[in-house]
């Protein structure tokens, strides 16, 4: 990309004028503005608030500003900030600073893994080894591990890993161990279980993971990050973000802690993605914001007027719940990680204080109970502007999934996890609830708003992937062919909605971002390909130049992050 000043002119001798100092425009084969009214343009100007002031054609844009800072991007494209609708930006951030197991082929490349990890990071003696992203169903014998695989390699030092949903962790024998000091009344033997989770178990005796709010009893025993821990972890999230073209992100699950840390950095001026932050669940960042009202930085960074809560676990740790038994384990109906009387209470609560509510509801019992729940706390209100969303709606029985559009429910859905579980979905589920699950165009179809993410660090951060997986429903080596479930795949421009103005609508931000047009914020990406044009088996593969929040560059490539 090339950038261009001007400022050789006859009136520009002394120093740069008002307008130049004060107006930036951009230039390129095509900007696409998500703008109906406007849907592509050549050029772009903004103030230096980082506010659109203009997009139009180059020639008459130029004539409009001429001694304004030029920014030629030649034969790229220009898309608004792509904004994921559904991600954990702290959760990012520690992922980056813990062992990745993400695609591991089998246990033995877990431990390889995590040899590795406590090697290169130098562990102490007895610290804690934290690692994330396993899934057990990539493995050749798809069963849970257990505590046992793990203790030959680390017999004495704790090791927790997460699995790649976040629901579910695997823990060795030292870290089982801590667990029962701290609760010696509260053997992990026997036939108990907590609220809202599981302990596995054989013969009795806990296999070493832990499903749910179970994961909780060893969490419990981990030692809390710093501040230092967590601003570095902060910083990583915020790199990987920008690289991979994100300049916005609903953050679900932000504690009061994570809130004031955003505060600090966007004080700061090192906030480089705009977050919208969802409180979470029934906590000290839900009362704060029934004290005092919902919270938006004067910088416009961080908002937060909203709350995330549960209602059941996920699909690949068997914890989805279902009105029906799992095909692959009879007898198992999934799990309620919150009550369901508890639970209307908190929607009760935040409806009460002016929060939007958005519940993870991933399976066809959860997204029920959920959207029954809504419809009996809305009453008279379903026809407000309250953009209420459920999270995920995985798998939503048939006769629910009309039920969305009528009570303004926003879908927030997650285009990799269909990807990502349709080598077993069938099994979990059988061929018939297939109908209802990742129904990305039966929702659209019904009226519902579809609003796009990745739920990253489960999945990836990057959109492209998210871009890919929605008009292909196909893994990266293309399988299947012509796609899984192919009558839901989206368009590239109903999917680009997804990933722009539908996420921007889904948090209240449709007159700020999602699209380029005057008045909006200037928060765009360029690529060196059109997304609109190229064959969708390359939509994973576009070329990022550069990412602009508020009219500024928060990444620009260099010749070695080019192919």
């Amino acid at each position: 990309m090339r950038r261009i000043t001007w400022i050789a002119t006859l009136c520009c001798l002394a120093a740069a004028s008002a307008q130049a100092a004060d107006v930036h425009l951009l230039t390129a084969a095509r900007i696409h503005t998500s703008n109906p009214e406007q849907p592509r343009v050549e050029a772009m100007a903004w103030d230096e608030s980082g506010r659109l002031l203009a997009v139009g054609e180059a020639k008459v844009l130029l004539a409009q500003y001429p001694d304004a800072e030029r920014i030629d991007a030649g034969d790229a494209t220009v898309i608004p900030g792509l904004i994921d609708a559904h991600g954990h930006v702290m959760g990012l951030g520690y992922a980056l600073m813990q062992a990745d197991l993400v695609g591991a082929r089998d246990k033995a490349e877990v431990l390889a893994r995590l040899k590795a990890f406590a090697e290169k990071e130098r562990l102490p003696d007895g610290a804690w080894l934290i690692g994330n992203g396993w899934d057990q169903n990539d493995w050749p014998e798809k069963v849970f591990p257990t505590a046992a695989d793990l203790d030959a390699a680390f017999p004495d030092r704790p090791v927790w890993l997460e699995r790649v949903d976040g629901h579910a962790g695997w823990a060795n024998s030292a870290a089982l161990k801590l667990v029962e000091q701290a609760n010696p009344d509260r053997p992990l033997a026997g036939d108990w279980q907590p609220d809202g989770g599981r302990i596995l178990r054989a013969g009795g005796k806990a296999t070493g993971v832990f499903v749910d709010e179970a994961m909780g009893l060893v969490r419990a025993q981990m030692p809390a990050p710093d501040d230092a821990y967590r601003a570095q972890a902060l910083e990583r999230a915020l790199v990987a973000a920008a690289r991979d073209g994100l300049t916005g992100v609903h953050d679900m699950g932000v504690s009061r802690e994570e809130l004031a840390l955003y505060k600090r950095f966007a004080d700061a001026g090192k906030l480089t993605l705009r977050i919208d932050a969802y409180a979470n669940g029934d906590s000290g960042a839900l009362a704060d914001l029934c004290a005092h009202g919902t919270y938006e930085h004067p910088g416009g960074r961080v908002q937060m007027r909203g709350v995330k809560l549960y209602i059941d676990g996920a699909l690949g740790s068997r914890g989805a719940a279902l009105l029906a038994d799992y095909s692959d384990e009879p007898g198992n109906r999934g799990l309620l990680v919150t009550d369901p009387a508890t639970y209307e209470g908190i929607v009760r609560k935040a409806k009460g204080c002016g929060v939007q509510v958005a519940t993870h509801a991933i399976g066809d019992r959860g997204n029920r109970i959920v959207i029954d729940t809504y419809e009996r706390v809305l009453g008279d209100d379903a026809k407000s502007d309250h953009r209420w969303r459920v999270e995920h709606a995985q798998i939503v029985s048939p006769e629910d999934i009309p039920r969305f559009a009528p009570l303004g429910v926003i879908a927030s859905m997650q285009p990799t996890h269909a990807t990502s579980d349709m080598p077993w979905a069938e099994e979990r589920l059988g061929k018939e609830r297939l109908f209802g699950a990742y129904a990305w165009q039966r929702f659209l179809h019904s009226g519902a708003r579809l609003a796009l993410g990745s739920d990253f660090p489960v999945e990836s951060p990057d959109p492209r992937l998210g871009l890919y997986a929605a008009v292909t429903r196909q893994d990266r080596d293309g399988q299947p062919p012509g796609g899984w479930l192919p009558d839901q795949r989206l368009s590239v421009a109903e999917a680009l909605r997804g990933f722009t103005s539908d996420a921007a609508y889904a948090g209240f931000d449709e007159k700020q971002v999602g699209k380029l047009a005057p008045g909006m914020r200037a928060d765009f990406v360029v690529l060196a390909e059109d997304p609109l044009v190229v064959p969708a088996s390359q939509l994973d593969d576009l070329q990022i130049e550069s990412t602009w929040v508020d009219g500024k560059p928060v990444y620009e490539a260099d010749e070695s992050t080019k192919p």
